[in-house]
């Protein structure tokens, strides 16, 4: 066998050729964000270049180039969704805190995930820890551990519709 690791297992290598289209595409992506933040200055040129470069460089050393074709409609459909559930839950948290009674039913439930361990596991428990109600406590035998203010909720339900939709929307493979 010759050739890296990567290579072998189908995916470029940062330094090969086909890495260049999403390099320039990251570039671009990164140059949009500086544009944002820090405006459009002449007079930044020469640090919006070297950041640039570095975050590329950076970006495709951690994130390597993968074969998952990413869907627009779906990511909007997941930014909804998780706007809905936000919306809804952060109602339902200021209720509980509000209400004297406080009708809170806290505990862990186990969710288990399809999602391989690794980058994918963690942007799903990313993306729900944002969820007020719902905190990734850890994992056990492979399934993610969530602490609930409310195990009476349709949590599991819940976590695999936010996980499909992410799937949808990142994991198209």
């Amino acid at each position: 066998m010759t050739g890296s690791s990567d290579e072998r297992d189908g995916v470029a290598a940062v330094t090969g050729g086909p890495s260049w289209p999403i390099a320039m595409y990251r570039a671009a992506l990164f140059l949009c964000l500086w544009l944002v933040l820090a405006g459009a200055d002449p007079a930044d040129i020469p640090a919006a270049a070297a950041a640039i470069a570095a975050a590329t460089w950076t970006s495709l050393c951690l994130l390597e180039p993968g074969n998952s074709r990413r869907s627009l409609p779906a990511i909007a459909r997941l930014a909804l969704l998780f706007l809905y559930h936000s919306i809804v839950a952060g109602i339902d948290v200021a209720g509980r805190a509000l209400n004297p009674r406080l009708p809170l039913h806290p505990g862990f439930v186990a969710y288990p995930t399809r999602l391989p361990r690794g980058l994918r596991q963690n942007v799903f428990t990313t993306l729900t820890s944002l969820l007020p109600g719902t905190v990734p406590a850890g994992e056990e035998n492979g399934q993610i551990i969530y602490h609930c203010l409310d195990v009476t909720q349709p949590i599991v339900a819940d976590l695999a519709a936010e996980e499909a939709a992410l799937v949808r929307a990142l994991y198209n493979d």
